[in-house]
């Protein structure tokens, strides 16, 4: 038997604090988890939760999926019944899922106080169901839940709970970290002791959650200690601190380890994989996420720059490519020419030689970052300066009259209150006066200027704001401090960010926004009219 990777995103993921997957997000998110190559993909609790029952029966007939198996997950028999005749038991059996999941009570606590019965009724309970499961045709893994605290207080019953797994017919025996308390050493030497007591043909794996923040690394400890079956989910999702990143782990084990863990290539999909299954989450990415994070390959300082310059492997653990990600320049008050000179490399421009122009673009970024710009977050607005440096003029597909945003408030407070737009501009040669309407003055102004722009450029239709992040950069002044708005634009496809910064709100999302506009006409290839 070869080396498990088992996702429990749609399961143990799915409890994590404001995740609500619906049958169909579900369904989206399954063949991402396929493609990524995990071997076993856990669909949810059939009997226990109606959603996962719909999922199990609708995955049968819709889902057609590569390399994975689903798994069904549940819990053993109630204590005092039969295992074929406990309904939930019977579910599990109903949903038709070829590998069944069974959580298991590995800590006397547990289950005397939870439970409320005793060593011998517990553990069979565990033997029971596993027997039935595997009588019926079912794969059956076992997660011993809360193993490592029970073994820590008990270990005689928790290698007696998992040897019953074992016994009755478990392919693996998971060892959960369910309080996530455990650090790399003491897993190491439990999963040692384990593996000593049970001997080598019990297949052992391992669940842990981050509580600690030691998930990845207990996971990899669990490895190197003998586990063969990891247990993990997509981005680190899960309740409380989450569980440990499967694409952390299965990274480190492919690229640092040596193990070919994965089905196919998908961990060359990797960046592209954690990023779709966010917008199915409707979780944000996290840009410092080992690996796939949009910030994994990120540097700043120019000291960096100059050694990436040389060698991009001095600074860069693995080249990002092997995880479908990508080294990227950013361009801040840090930055030095050389810096400046590999961003308008990523960007197509080849400034090599050039010193005088990297020495005004260098300049025009520190001045521009002492008022309060930051261009790390706004590639987009960078590369606008850039362009404006390098041809001498800046790029221009409208030129503004003026614009103003009035809000009316009718009444006190609960009142109805409504925003207003105008624009006056030039573009395609004529003269354009646009009023929008919308949810606050800035979304007001964005309508203002897309129905403005779009009589000359229809390009703008499929332009849509989808982040809007605003700073106060001197709060000691009150109101009278200075603000800055970072938002990102997409096309459908891509997506771009742009910074603008003024003595208000509204000025500052002004400039965001046309530069917004205009980068997406130059993205999309749109010369001037």
């Amino acid at each position: 038997m070869g080396f498990d990777v088992y996702d429990t995103t749609l399961r143990d993921g799915a409890q994590q604090e404001g995740m609500n997957l619906s049958v169909a997000d579900k369904l989206a998110i399954a063949p991402l988890l396929d493609e990524l190559g995990v071997g076993y993909i856990e669909g949810g609790w059939p009997g226990a939760v109606p959603k996962d029952t719909e999922f199990f029966a609708r995955a049968a007939k819709e889902l057609e999926l590569r390399h994975a198996v689903l798994a069904a997950f549940g819990a053993t028999r109630k204590a005092g019944v039969v295992a074929s005749q406990d309904p939930q038991v019977r579910a599990l059996l109903d949903s038709g899922a070829p590998v069944v999941t069974l959580v298991a009570k590995s800590d006397i606590r547990h289950v005397e106080r939870a439970l409320r019965t005793d060593r011998v009724e517990g553990l069979a309970m565990i033997a029971d169901t596993v027997a039935f499961l595997v009588s019926e045709g079912r794969r059956v893994f076992v997660d011993a839940e809360h193993f490592f605290d029970g073994y820590l207080f008990d270990p005689a019953f928790a290698l007696d709970a998992a040897r019953a797994a074992a016994d009755a017919g478990a392919e693996a025996v998971v060892l959960c970290d369910t309080n996530g308390g455990m650090l790399p050493d003491q897993v190491t030497e439990i999963v040692g002791a384990v593996r000593d007591a049970l001997g080598p043909d019990v297949r052992l794996g391992m669940h842990a959650h981050n509580d600690s923040g030691c998930a990845v690394a207990n996971t990899i400890a669990a490895v190197n200690a003998g586990a063969e079956h990891i247990q993990g989910t997509v981005n680190g999702y899960g309740e409380r601190t989450g569980n440990a990143d499967l694409l952390t782990v299965v990274a480190n084990l492919e690229l640092k380890l040596g193990r070919h863990v994965l089905a196919g290539d998908g961990l060359t999909e990797a960046s592209r994989i954690a990023h779709a299954i966010s917008e199915h989450t409707n979780i944000s990415p996290y840009g410092r996420q080992p690996y796939v994070g949009a910030s994994a390959f990120a540097h700043k300082a120019g000291l960096h720059a100059s050694a990436i310059k040389v060698d991009a492997d001095l600074y860069q653990h693995i080249d990002p490519r092997l995880v479908g990600n990508d080294m990227r320049m950013l361009v801040s008050d840090m930055a030095g020419r050389a810096s400046i000179e590999l961003k308008g490399r990523e960007l197509g421009f080849d400034l090599a030689g050039q010193s005088e122009l990297l020495g005004r673009v260098t300049h025009r970024v520190k001045d521009a970052e002492a008022q309060g710009y930051t261009f790390d977050a706004a590639d987009a607005s960078f590369e606008l300066l850039l362009r404006e440096e390098v041809s001498g003029t800046r790029l221009s597909y409208f030129t503004v009259e003026s614009w103003r945003s009035i809000v009316e408030r009718h009444g006190s407070r609960g009142a109805d209150t409504s925003s207003e737009a105008t624009v006056k501009l030039t573009a395609g040669g004529e003269r354009i006066v646009s009023t929008g309407e919308g949810n606050g003055p800035v979304n007001a102004l964005d309508h203002a200027l897309r129905q403005a722009l779009l009589r000359v450029y229809p390009e703008l239709e499929e332009f849509e704001l989808i982040d809007f992040k605003v700073r106060i950069l001197d709060n000691s002044l009150g109101t009278d401090a200075i603000t800055r708005v970072l938002i990102e634009t997409t096309d459908g496809e891509t997506s771009w960010s742009t910074v603008g910064v003024g003595p208000n709100l509204i000025e500052a999302s002004w400039e965001a926004l046309t530069d917004s506009a205009v980068y997406g006409l130059l993205k999309a290839g749109v010369e001037p009219r």
